[in-house]
């Protein structure tokens, strides 16, 4: 299959101020959050783009346009719905200080498979759309640009840290051992038989090496040779 780079958002005034924004509308990247974004840009410039797809919310949509920029063929960013943000219901807008002190709060982090936000999503409803949809989009790409083919999905932290509990084969009670930071890449291959994670949550270093595709094989026993390393990687 082709290779998704999942990329979270940049830091947004909500995740400076310790407030969970969820799907409220009007929730921007903040100066740190666009240097964030633009070095994520700088980093993916170096790999043909096939496609940009992005969440609908400001955020999102504003970190892939800082990818796009540095891309010679500037694809379009379809807007995605199941890539949305978890509909944290009335939880969304409170200060996460202040949410630590609900019952709720505990089971979010031992237990999220159980865990419906009041008035909201389940967060196995969140992981069941957005891995379905990274899936969707995933084949769609392999169908229309081979196996070779890089794309990228602009989504939020626990979004993205569902997609990597599911790729690892993790049960999504332990996702919360996952980190996603904002602006950070991580790479998975959906396989036909296997999906493989070669990168989870990357805010530096060299990913040229992604332009020549990541070639379909068999695990390596003793882990191989890792990827060959570009010029600017030997300096």
């Amino acid at each position: 299959m082709a290779t998704v780079l999942l990329v979270r958002h940049g830091r947004t005034t909500a995740n400076a101020t310790g407030l969970l924004a969820g799907r409220a509308s009007g929730v921007d990247l903040d100066e740190v959050g666009r240097d964030q974004a633009t070095l994520t840009g700088e980093r993916l410039a170096a790999i043909p783009l096939v496609a940009v797809v992005s969440s609908p919310l400001e955020r999102c949509r504003q970190t892939a346009q800082h990818i796009i920029d540095r891309q010679v063929g500037r694809p379009e960013v379809p807007v995605e719905p199941d890539l949305v943000e978890c509909d944290y219901g009335a939880w969304q807008g409170r200060p996460l200080s202040e949410l630590a002190a609900e019952d709720l709060w505990s089971r979010v982090q031992s237990q999220p498979s159980a865990v419906t936000f009041p008035d909201g999503e389940s967060m196995a409803a969140m992981q069941a759309r957005s891995v379905a949809a990274i899936r969707r989009h995933d084949a769609a790409v392999e169908a229309n640009y081979g196996p070779e083919a890089v794309w990228v999905a602009v989504s939020h932290g626990d979004i993205i840290k569902s997609i990597l509990a599911d790729a690892l084969g993790m049960h999504l009670d332990l996702f919360q051992r996952i980190n996603v930071s904002p602006a950070s890449v991580s790479i998975v291959r959906y396989g036909a038989g296997r999906t493989s994670v070669h990168a989870t949550n990357t805010d530096a270093g060299d990913l040229s090496w992604l332009a020549k595709g990541i070639r379909p094989g068999e695990a390596p026993v003793g882990g191989g040779a890792g990827h060959e390393p570009t010029s600017s990687t030997r300096a």
